[in-house]
């Protein structure tokens, strides 16, 4: 199910001066449109993709720091003036459920969420309360339990919070969610997650975004070099070669 369908910068290019138009890949962005009910979009830190997934979170009616589009709260004003400049192409069908996660600003969604959910709430669609757990065990319970179906899904570098294991947990259920009419679109650095099939990844580039093969990734292949050759490379690493 794709339920954004495109997505348009209407800010004309001479306008384009100030952060984040700062960052190539934003700046020359003028349109881009989704044809997976699954989206990667990955790129080195600075980049941009966590600002561009920002945008779209907000642009669709989340809250910056993450959470259903029925949480109202903000801690600290961070996120970018992006999404002003975005206009949004839905399909007809609309989505029922949502969710904006993002890890670096989860604790204060957690925050909130306890604060105002009562304790049956809580159990029945995280698994009991979030601060009860570990910052892992909380942001997996987010997914395994809030999150039913139907639904858009903005992901912001998720493999912050969890480890190997539950990220393999994250991908069965992603295709239970796929299965049930959902979209995701997720910024990420993990080649876990870009292993997920039949999806879409785009590489963020200067020049903008770059559909990729999973296997032309960088994460891909700076993962299956360094497990390959883990000893050389910390060697390297840790002892560079000293000009004579």
């Amino acid at each position: 199910m794709i339920f954004i369908r495109k997505i348009t910068n209407e800010r004309p290019m001479a306008e384009r001066t100030e952060y984040p138009y700062n960052i190539p890949a934003i700046r020359y962005l003028n349109e881009f449109e989704f044809k997976s009910s699954v989206t990667f979009i990955t790129g080195e830190n600075g980049s941009g993709k966590s600002t561009l997934v920002e945008a779209i979170a907000l642009s669709v009616g989340f809250n910056p720091e993450g959470g259903s589009s029925f949480l109202n709260y903000s801690t600290c004003d961070t996120h970018s003036d992006l999404f002003e400049d975005i206009r949004i192409t839905r399909n007809a069908c609309r989505n029922s459920d949502g969710y904006f996660l993002r890890a670096e600003s989860f604790y204060n969604v957690a925050s909130e969420i306890d604060r105002i959910t009562d304790r049956g709430a809580l159990e029945r669609n995280y698994g009991g309360a979030l601060h009860e757990r570990s910052h892992g065990e909380s942001f997996l319970g987010v997914i395994l339990n809030r999150l039913s179906g139907n639904g858009l899904y903005i992901f912001d570098e998720p493999e912050s919070a969890l480890s190997i294991p539950s990220l393999f947990q994250v991908i069965v259920k992603m295709k239970e969610l796929e299965k049930k009419n959902s979209q995701f679109i997720i910024a990420t650095h993990s080649p876990i997650l870009l292993a997920y099939p039949g999806a879409e990844i785009y590489a963020i580039t200067d020049s903008g975004l770059k559909l990729t093969k999973y296997e032309d990734t960088e994460q891909y292949l700076l993962t299956k070099y360094f497990i390959s050759n883990h000893t050389k490379v910390i060697n390297e690493l840790l002892n560079p070669c000293r000009p004579q």
